[in-house]
């Protein structure tokens, strides 16, 4: 009976013993399960952790693009770099909502398909969403602003074209004219002269004598225009005759002129209004040596 009995109480302890050795291993199988589930969950929640860190940092950078468009949208004048700048911030801008709306659409899947649901995951996803969609109509606006302004800047930018070109028409127009204006003023004021002995002035032509009764012709037809000096009138004012005896043969005002002979008795012709000594003509001979 005694051996019976211990032989009940043996198995009863092997029994036991069994049982304690599932429940381990069952704890331990849930222990693994619960840590793989956490590793998981905490693997899932670091990837959309930086997916937000990710378009959180892209907004920014958004809205300090946004910044500096909205600050020039208003220039009337915008430089080349400015406008450079512009347009490298308009593309930065465009890339970078195209990016983050593809985060965005990457974050609600794995927020979708996580096994832990979080409210406050979710409220920030909406807000993102929001945001984004918010970034793009600001952005659109800008867009269609800049492009009104770049139209008015051609606009302006042709209409300064034509005008410049009409300013260059205008200043060409007038150095035509000041040149005509000035070719006609010094056609106004030429005048030519010429001295010499008798027989010089016949040789050249520039009196007739018309024998021995006629009077002398001043000037006749053919005569050697190479033979005069041209002069502004406007500037000279006196002829050394180098002569002692001279007589002017062309017809000018006797007010006008004076004869002056130097110590040397050789006589110089001083015009004291040469208006008024021009006024009968362009052409003064003097003969001299008489």
């Amino acid at each position: 009976m005694k051996k019976v009995i211990a032989c009940m109480i043996c198995l009863c302890l092997l029994a036991a013993c069994g049982q304690r050795s599932s429940d381990s291993e069952r704890l331990q199988a849930e222990n693994d399960s619960l840590k793989l589930e956490n590793a998981k969950n905490t693997t899932q929640m670091d990837e959309m952790l930086s997916l937000l860190n990710e378009i959180e940092a892209d907004f920014q950078t958004i809205r300090d693009a946004e910044n500096y468009l909205t600050i020039h949208q208003n220039d009337i004048e915008l430089k080349e770099s400015t406008r450079d700048q512009i347009r490298r911030n308009m593309q930065l801008v465009q890339e970078t909502l195209r990016k983050n709306k593809d985060r965005i659409t990457e974050l609600e899947k794995k927020l979708a398909g996580s096994d832990k649901k979080s409210a406050t995951l979710q409220a920030t996803v909406n807000r993102l969403t929001t945001e984004l969609e918010q970034r793009a109509a600001v952005i659109a606006t800008l867009q269609t602003e800049l492009a009104k302004r770049d139209s008015q800047i051609r606009e302006m930018g042709e209409q300064m074209s034509g005008l410049n070109e009409e300013i260059e028409n205008l200043a060409l127009t007038n150095m035509s004219q000041s040149d005509q204006l000035k070719q006609q003023d010094q056609q106004l004021n030429i005048g030519y002269y010429c001295f010499g002995t008798s027989r010089e002035l016949k040789d050249q032509k520039i009196i007739d004598s018309g024998g021995l009764l006629g009077k002398t012709k001043v000037l006749p037809d053919g005569f050697n225009r190479d033979y005069f000096i041209s002069v502004d009138i406007r500037e000279l004012r006196e002829i050394p005759l180098f002569a002692r005896k001279a007589k002017l043969l062309t017809s000018h005002p006797d007010n006008s002129y004076e004869l002056v002979a130097d110590e040397d008795k050789n006589l110089t012709l001083f015009i004291v209004d040469y208006q008024q000594f021009w006024s009968v003509g362009k052409y003064l001979v003097i003969e001299v040596g008489l």
